[in-house]
């Protein structure tokens, strides 16, 4: 059957994003002299395939599920950040983790595997705008002014996954958890019963949408913490009063999916049912149907019933790729223009190749390593989330 999956209008700004041009004002900033070579080129993939069988069982290659398909048919395991950093920890014997993925999610590879692995990111210019918007002073001179109103010993901090070392290691000295976008209610029920705040790390939006949508608390109850105002641009008494106070973090590629957006593709495709990640905004997910983390997304479209209409708000790879692996059903993106992982895009086939040859060659490039301390403190907040009930 013939995939009836539309690729969304080819912009200048999606060929940047594909890895060519510069643009200082994105992210962590994007500078890519000269082109890379070609993903197609079979040259590429035959070096690849030679160098993976040359280094064997002692490497493991991860790929999160926003990577593209070049670099995806190398993987051994796919999945979402947290699924894949268990995998690597679950391959003690694996000498080399080839993390294709994003700067925190090699971190916590890092942080779970054991001291005979070594973690490599094929580029280090594969950040997270998100995980940048938390950064460690910043949350201690939060931490700092909720000391001096004497709410501290009353918030519980909860970090999402997609949150550097340092801001896990900040939640696990004090007495907080992880979380992913799958079990955040959990994490909030078990901090709520450890105190009467929350104070939610980095993503405004997976906080508010757990709180409000899943919990019953009212808007009024979040209140928004800016890290660039003095004490947050809140009063004492909005942050005495609120039960969850969110840092101004968001997810870059989530936050382009607008009320419009879902308007559009309604009036569109008749029957159309919307499907979105819960780091969307507060007004895209109430008018969404279903809501999930990625794992939830395509659990979703797998059993969804053959001819279904779907409109997908996550990134573009994902959704391209569940779109052609079901050709009896029309899934399309719930945006008309690109919408990538602007630095999870930077981990290509070129890079990997680059990665796994330097291995063979005797050579660890790109190596992340987490400092002793942070590691065990984050380790502390990692092993909370894995105790939930």
């Amino acid at each position: 059957m013939t995939s009836t999956w539309t690729e969304p209008a080819n912009t200048a700004t999606a060929l940047l994003l594909l890895g060519r041009g510069t643009d200082p004002a994105s992210e962590r900033g994007v500078d890519c002299p000269g082109d890379l070579p070609a993903p197609s080129d079979p040259d590429l993939v035959a070096r690849a395939k030679a160098a993976k069988a040359a280094l064997g069982d002692r490497v493991f290659v991860l790929g999160h599920h926003y990577q593209r398909d070049e670099v995806i048919q190398f993987a051994d395991v796919t999945g979402d950040s947290f699924k894949l950093a268990r995998e690597a920890a679950a391959r003690p014997d694996a000498e080399f983790i080839v993390f294709c993925g994003v700067h925190f999610m090699a971190e916590s590879a890092d942080i779970l595997t054991g001291p005979g692995q070594q973690v490599i990111l094929p580029d280090l210019a594969a950040g997270c705008s998100m995980a940048d918007m938390a950064v460690l002073g910043q949350v201690e001179t939060a931490w700092e002014h909720f000391t001096d109103l004497g709410i501290a010993g009353d918030v519980v901090p909860v970090t999402y996954m997609n949150s550097s070392a340092d801001i896990k290691g900040f939640v696990g000295r004090n007495n907080g958890v992880v979380c992913t976008s799958s079990n955040a209610k959990r994490a909030l029920d078990w901090a709520f019963e450890q105190g009467r705040q929350v104070f939610f790390l980095p993503d405004q939006h997976l906080g508010r949408n757990t709180a409000v949508l899943e919990m019953g608390f009212d808007l009024d109850d979040c209140v928004l913490y800016d890290p660039h105002k003095p004490n947050g641009g809140l009063t004492p008494e909005q942050l005495r009063d609120a039960k969850m106070i969110l840092w101004r973090g968001h997810c870059s590629v989530h936050g382009r999916f607008t009320i419009d957006s879902v308007r559009e593709v309604r009036e569109r495709v008749p029957g159309v049912r919307v499907l979105v990640h819960p780091e969307c905004t507060h007004e895209v997910v109430r008018a969404a149907d279903e809501v999930g983390s990625t794992e939830y997304i395509i659990r979703a479209l797998d059993a969804a019933p053959a001819g279904s209409a779907w409109a997908v708000g996550t990134e573009l790879n994902l959704v391209r790729r569940m779109a052609l692996a079901h050709p009896d059903k029309h899934i399309t993106f719930l945006d008309r223009t690109v919408c990538y992982c602007s630095t999870m895009n930077r981990i290509d086939l070129p890079h990997l190749v680059w990665a796994l040859e330097e291995l063979v060659a005797g050579r660890v490039p790109n190596r992340i390593t987490v400092d002793e301390d942070t590691a065990k403190y984050a380790r502390v907040a990692l092993d909370q989330m894995l105790a939930l009930p």
